[in-house]
């Protein structure tokens, strides 16, 4: 079980951060405004520091409506146990409202 916990719990935590940072981003008034692209990029880069290397700007969608801005990240992350291979399914994702 300890292993078990010593091989999730991190992917889990980097994805609880990545979602706190997009949230973040979606309620700053400064980058509502900003281009698409330096979002996805944004992203992409604090997705990197959080050693989630698997996004690229591909799993980065953004969503704009009235006077709303939503951005989503979908990504997969590949653990290998002895034995078995588990493919982890994330959806961080959070809106300006």
């Amino acid at each position: 079980m300890v292993f078990f916990l010593a091989v999730f719990a991190p992917i889990y935590f980097h994805n609880f951060q990545l979602r706190n940072y997009v949230e973040t981003l979606t309620h700053t008034v400064a980058i509502r405004n900003a281009s698409d692209d330096l979002l996805r990029t944004q992203v992409v880069e604090k997705a990197h520091q959080l050693n989630l290397p698997s996004i690229s700007a591909d799993d980065v969608h953004i969503i704009h409506s009235a006077n709303d801005l939503r951005i989503e990240v979908r990504y997969r992350v590949r653990v290998d146990l002895p034995g078995y291979t588990v493919m982890l399914h994330f959806y961080p994702g959070a809106g300006s409202r």
